[in-house]
């Protein structure tokens, strides 16, 4: 990577942060979208990636190599990818964005885990005292009350099924992750495999959605500040965070844009505020974010960002989500 000017790596690294403060406010469109502007979950699945789809179609269509569909290990991805998906949707319809955004922070100590276990590569240094300082954090976090609309929403909370759903799709996450390493040995784009992720989204989510007979008749009383939240969970982090997070790492490294990973919790604490009055009420609640923020950055950053782009190095330059 040849040295880059100050002014020029300034812009990238505002490139990258914006990017990752998008991602952090994804749970919280996804759930104002699912509990206030009662948008039938599946249905915001497919018509949100839909979307994207056709937006990178149009955009990119010379660049996709579509000989990938051929391979066995597509199918596989493309159905890690629907699991992921589907897990995050309904976490964010039972539990508040924040737990949801606290679980997936978690999602560097699982690669490593299974990396270790499945791959029996040598674990990035200090990740169990990292690991025990997040979930210290994330205690801490939950062990308050978060004030939150669940008055105004169409979904009563479940934390405990929320949780577990979150837990399930950073698992799933995690092995995506594996996988799409593996898709380098066939010299996969990201631009190829970012068409088979939105394609398996859209055709899953889309025929569920059919077969479930979901009320798409929501989508006619949405109000205007239901379609800028829309416009926001699509345009602005599926398609902008995505591709910003996909610059930035070309141009930075992926050590350095995933030691931002920790700013998504911040993200989801403001817009999660200003959108679900979802805010932390204690000191002590206070400290778990602090405690998370800090040893999260430290962790991803540690070892010259060896466990970093151990976790997120991803062919050509493929952002993670």
């Amino acid at each position: 990577m040849a040295p880059q000017q100050p002014s020029s790596q300034r812009q990238w690294l505002t490139l990258a942060l914006i990017a990752q403060l998008g991602w952090g406010a994804y749970p919280v469109f996804l759930r104002y979208l699912q509990t206030v502007s009662q948008i039938p979950s599946l249905s915001l699945l497919a018509i949100g990636n839909c979307l994207v789809l056709l937006l990178v179609l149009a955009a990119r269509w010379r660049q996709i190599e579509w000989r990938i569909f051929r391979l066995p290990l597509l199918w596989l991805f493309g159905s890690l990818v629907v699991l992921r998906g589907i897990t995050n949707l309904l976490a964010t319809r039972y539990t508040l964005a924040t737990y949801a955004q606290l679980i997936y922070l978690m999602t560097p100590f699982i690669v490593a885990l299974l990396s270790r276990l499945v791959l029996r590569e040598q674990l990035p240094r200090h990740t169990f005292k990292a690991l025990t300082l997040c979930l210290l954090g994330a205690v801490l976090i939950m062990s308050g009350n978060l004030g939150t609309v669940s008055s105004e929403t169409a979904v009563a909370r479940n934390d405990w099924l929320g949780i577990s759903l979150a837990v399930a799709s950073s698992l799933f996450l995690a092995l995506y992750m594996l996988v799409t390493r593996r898709t380098e040995r066939h010299h996969a784009s990201g631009e190829s495999l970012l068409l088979v992720h939105l394609t398996a989204l859209t055709l899953f989510s889309g025929v569920t959605s059919a077969i479930f007979q979901e009320d798409w008749g929501h989508w006619c009383h949405l109000q205007p500040g239901d379609w800028l939240v829309f416009g926001l969970f699509t345009i602005g982090v599926l398609l902008g965070a995505n591709l910003g997070q996909l610059r930035s790492i070309q141009r930075l490294g992926a050590p350095l844009v995933s030691s931002m990973m920790a700013t998504r919790l911040v993200s989801a604490l403001i817009v999660g505020s200003l959108l679900l009055n979802e805010w932390l009420s204690s000191g002590w609640q206070m400290l778990g974010a602090i405690v998370v923020f800090i040893t999260l950055t430290w962790y991803l950053r540690q070892g010259n960002g060896r466990s970093s782009r151990h976790i997120y190095r991803q062919p050509n330059g493929k952002a993670s989500t």
